[in-house]
């Protein structure tokens, strides 16, 4: 099946994005199925970090088009003309897509069920009760029920990433967007950071993943691109990137990573 005959959750083309004079994407064109995994990976300073910020509407894009859900990212169309979100606008579409960072990003003054409970109240306008109730159960997905009432220094960076996955969960995001989310974890917490993530991607989770972790794409993606220099220079199955590369650049890449 084509990707012209799926449903797409994700679908950009000729994105470009510059910070002053320096270009960070020189047009990115890219799909993602609905119920798809896609890692994107690539060398640092490659533009996948900015990408992925420009499909959450942290980063607004300069030219191109870029849809999520058949939605216009950053902009409304009407009369002909295109015009600017305003501030409820990227609040409304923020709310819609999960995003999980290299950083924790979790409060430090709350306990992991408070951190998981606070946008559902003030967010979504849950009641105490049912925000808590809803907290616990998406820790219980992640296998941190019984850490619920740990505040973050008293948890492990695994287990403190697995959080801010529960907190992206709970909000019941229609994508999750994951950006090199075991990058700032040691050796030894990765593995149950990817097993929560792989779990996702079991029960039908659109996701978009940026990542070093080749074994993880190589076992979970559906679809695998290859960043460089703000372009997507290689995409395909895991099999074809990973295996089977048919460009010089990707298989440079790919001979100091594997």
């Amino acid at each position: 099946m084509t990707t012209e005959t799926r449903q797409l959750h994700v679908a950009s083309h000729g994105v470009t994005k510059s910070f002053g004079s320096h270009q960070v994407l020189a047009g990115v064109d890219f799909t993602v199925a609905a119920g798809e995994v896609s890692c994107i990976v690539g060398p640092s300073g490659s533009g996948k970090s900015t990408f992925l910020r420009c499909l959450n509407a942290l980063e607004t894009y300069d030219d191109g088009t870029l849809l999520v859900e058949g939605q216009h990212v950053g902009y409304e169309y009407r009369d002909g003309r295109y015009y600017e979100w305003n501030t409820r606008q990227f609040a409304a579409f923020r709310s819609r897509i999960g995003m999980v960072f290299q950083r924790f990003n979790l409060f430090g003054h709350l306990n992991a069920e408070e951190n998981v409970a606070c946008a559902l109240t003030e967010v979504k306008g849950l009641s105490k009760s049912a925000a808590r109730a809803r907290a616990l159960e998406e820790l219980a997905k992640v296998g941190l029920a019984e850490h619920a009432h740990k505040r973050p220094h008293q948890l492990s960076g695994g287990q403190q990433q697995r959080v801010a996955i529960a907190r992206a969960l709970a909000m019941d995001p229609e994508i999750m967007l994951f950006d090199e989310p075991t990058s700032a974890l040691d050796p030894e917490l990765v593995d149950e950071v990817l097993e929560a993530m792989k779990a996702l991607a079991r029960a039908g989770m659109t996701m978009v993943v940026v990542t070093h972790e080749m074994g993880f794409a190589r076992e979970v993606a559906n679809t695998v691109h290859f960043f460089d220099a703000g372009v997507i220079v290689e995409s395909g199955t895991p099999a074809e990137v990973l295996a089977n590369p048919q460009r010089d650049r990707t298989k440079a890449f790919l001979a100091k990573v594997l």
